[in-house]
Formats: structure tokens, C-alpha cells, sequence
């Protein structure tokens, strides 16, 4: 593993990979193709529509950026930063109880992230709905007394909490929520220097900070098959066995030939012991890679070892 990590942190290409996402299919064909239209339905590269999300978010095009992140949302529902996105975009075009639901999926997915909370609250002051708007406020002084200012997100939490105090106080919020702060509308630059700063804390074993610059790189890039395989590995070497294997199935139902993503998914089931789903992954891969692969003989091994070979 170490020694395709420390390539990868010094390949130019691993960059190109992810400013090319992966090609779109549109099922169907023209006209009288003879299928249903439940089965010729296009089929959306969540990739490229979370890039033309974001560039019409920038723009204030905010339907087209609704329909984008739609599209995301449809093909990647676990993916908590693009209902936060979708959301952004609701709010701007005034849809404010649409923006709730976003709002709402994103922060059940990932609890994390204080913006999501933030937007919540004040969607729920917008509405009206004072008691909810004021457990969500209940729940950001809560984390900010045990952040005490020493917590990386120590800013925002105050930042959403000031804001959120002043729209149940009774200033109206703005229907569009302002952008601040992470990556939001990171340019593709950013998002390459955040995920070779990932590539480069994993090998340093600095998983929870490679974890976060993952997530930057997300914010940047969208759904990137290549930035979910590494959020499964980290995930796994945090011991959060469940949220790696959801990386590895939303990457590989974006890709299905991810090599990376299968080879990882193999281990991980070596790891929970299911050894039959492992040899499914590495047949896969022999399938795959005809003439042999790295991504093959590492799992061959960790299955011949019944674990981590270099352990």
C-alpha cells in the first residue's frame, strides 16, 4: 500500500485524473429505440454535474444549479456535501422549504460540518419555525462549549451561532446563503493541492487530517471516484469499517472498473473476514487487468495472508 501511495504523491497524473472525470453514459438511443423510458433514462456523470452545479452557483443561476446538483444527488445520495450544495442552490432560487430538505439530508448524512447546521437553522427561522431553528441553535452552543475555542471550526461554530441568534432575534435572512469559508467554490488548482496534501498525510499515517483535506478535495471536485477510494482507506485505518465500505460502492458505482476501489473493497472484506467477497473483488480485478495488475497481486496477497501482508 505504501509503496502505490508514495507514487501517487508524486505523479502529475493522479492530478489530471481528477480534473478529467469519468465519461457520462446516456442510456437509450434516439427516438423509437424500442426500450421503456424507465429504462432509457440518461444516466448523469455526478462528476460533471457537480462542476456545472458550482460554475452556475458562482454565476447565480441558481435553478440551473438546482437541477445540477439534482442530478448529483440522484446518482450519489450519500453524498452529504452535494445536498448541502443543492441546497445553496434552492435557497437562491427562493425555494426555502426545498433548501430545507437538502439542508436536512446533508446533515443526517454528515453531522460534522457546521455550515449545514448553520443553513438549517436559519431555513427554519425563514419558515417561521422558531423551535426547531432554536434546537439547531441549542445544538451549535453545545458544540461550542466543548469545541471552548480550541477546535478548528471554533470560528464558524460562532460565526453560525451569531447568525442564527440574530435571525430568531428578528433579522431577516438572506434567501441566498453567502459561501464562506472551506472550499466551496474552490477552483480545480485547489482541490489538486488538497488531495496531494491527502496522498502525502497518508503516508504519514495522519489519517483524520488526510480525512479533512479528502474533504476539501471533494468540495473542489465533486464525487470523484478517486477521492472516495481514498475516503474508504482512510475511513478503514480510522476503524469506521461501515463508512469505508459506503466510499468504495458510491466509487465504484461511478466507475465501475475502479481498480483502486475494487482492490481496497477486496481488503476491506478480508479485513471483516468475508474471504469469499474478497476473491469476487480479485477475480474482478484478474478479469479486469489481462495481463496482470499491481492492484491484483497486492490483494492476492492480503488474501493469501489472511490480512495486511506487511503486518
Amino acid at each position: 500500500m505504501s509503496r502505490k501511495l508514495l507514487m501517487a504523491a508524486c505523479a502529475t497524473a493522479a492530478l489530471a485524473l481528477l480534473q478529467a472525470a469519468p465519461a457520462g453514459a446516456m442510456g437509450g438511443g434516439g427516438g423509437g429505440g424500442g426500450g421503456m423510458p424507465s429504462a432509457s433514462a440518461p444516466e448523469y456523470d455526478p462528476v460533471q454535474e457537480y462542476q456545472t452545479g458550482t460554475a452556475a452557483l458562482q454565476a447565480g443561476k441558481y435553478r440551473d444549479a438546482a437541477n445540477a446538483f439534482e442530478h448529483v444527488t440522484d446518482a450519489q445520495p450519500r453524498d452529504a456535501n452535494a445536498w448541502y450544495m443543492l441546497g445553496l442552490a434552492r435557497a437562491g432560487a427562493n425555494d426555502v422549504k426545498g433548501a430545507g430538505k437538502a439542508y436536512q439530508r446533508a446533515v443526517k448524512l454528515d453531522p460534522a460540518p457546521v455550515a449545514p447546521h448553520k443553513e438549517l437553522a436559519l431555513t427554519y427561522a425563514r419558515l417561521k419555525d422558531s423551535a426547531k431553528a432554536g434546537a439547531e441553535l441549542d445544538a451549535l452552543k453545545a458544540r461550542a462549549t466543548t469545541c471552548n475555542n480550541a477546535c478548528p471550526e471554533a470560528a464558524d461554530l460562532k460565526a453560525a451561532i451569531d447568525a442564527v441568534q440574530a435571525a430568531l432575534a428578528g433579522g431577516a435572512p438572506a434567501a441566498m446563503a453567502t459561501p464562506s469559508g472551506g472550499l466551496i467554490f474552490a477552483t480545480t488548482d485547489q482541490g489538486d493541492a488538497a488531495y496531494v496534501r491527502a496522498v502525502s498525510l497518508i503516508n504519514e499515517h495522519r489519517f483524520a487530517d488526510a480525512l479533512a483535506s479528502l474533504d476539501e478535495a471533494q468540495k473542489a471536485f465533486g464525487p470523484h471516484p478517486d477521492i472516495l477510494t481514498y475516503k474508504g482507506y482512510v475511513s478503514r485505518k480510522l476503524g469506521r469499517l461501515d463508512q469505508a465500505e459506503a466510499y468504495y460502492q458510491e466509487a465504484l458505482a461511478i466507475a465501475p472498473g475502479h481498480r483502486g476501489a475494487t482492490e481496497y473493497y477486496g481488503e476491506l472484506k478480508v479485513v471483516r473476514g468475508d474471504m469469499a467477497g474478497a476473491r469476487r473483488m480479485l477475480a474482478t480485478l484478474d478479469q479486469a487487468c489481462s495481463f496482470g495488475c499491481a492492484e491484483a497481486e497486492d490483494l492476492r496477497r492480503w488474501i493469501d495472508h489472511g490480512g495486511d501482508p506487511a503486518s
